[in-house]
C-alpha cells in the first residue's frame, strides 16, 4: 500500500479468553490477514507482549486504511462476508475466543519514517 496523506492507521488490541490466545493467533495467521487483504485494510504488524499476564491472552496490530471512511466499509465487507462468517463459526466451535476488542484510529506525524 502507498500511503497518503489520508491513510489512517488503527491499532487494534486482542484480549482471549484464558488458554485462548493461541487459537486467535491461528486463525489470524491461518484466515483473517488474507481476508483483511481482500477487504482493502493493510496489514501492518502483529504483536504479543512478552511480559505476563498480557503475553497469556493478549494479540496487538496494526492495519493500514485509505482513509477513515474507507475503514468503516472495510470493516462493513469483512464482517459480512460468508468466509469470515464460516472461521468465525468455526473456530469458536468450542467457545468464544476473544473477551474484548480495543480499537483506536491514528494519524502518522509529519516527521513520521512512514511519510
Amino acid at each position: 500500500m502507498i500511503m497518503h496523506e489520508s491513510t489512517v492507521f488503527e491499532l487494534r488490541t486482542y484480549t482471549s479468553y484464558e488458554g485462548k490466545l493461541p487459537e486467535v493467533l491461528a486463525r489470524f495467521r491461518d484466515h483473517v490477514m488474507k481476508l483483511f487483504e481482500n477487504h482493502g485494510m493493510t496489514n501492518i504488524a502483529y504483536w504479543v507482549p512478552q511480559d505476563a499476564p498480557a503475553s497469556q491472552n493478549t494479540l496487538i496490530y496494526v492495519l493500514a486504511h485509505p482513509g477513515r471512511e474507507a475503514a468503516k466499509k472495510n470493516w462493513d465487507a469483512f464482517r459480512n462476508d460468508p468466509e469470515w462468517q464460516r472461521v468465525r463459526n468455526e473456530t469458536e466451535a468450542n467457545g468464544k475466543l476473544v473477551l474484548k476488542i480495543e480499537s483506536v484510529f491514528m494519524d502518522s506525524t509529519e516527521f513520521s519514517p512512514m511519510k
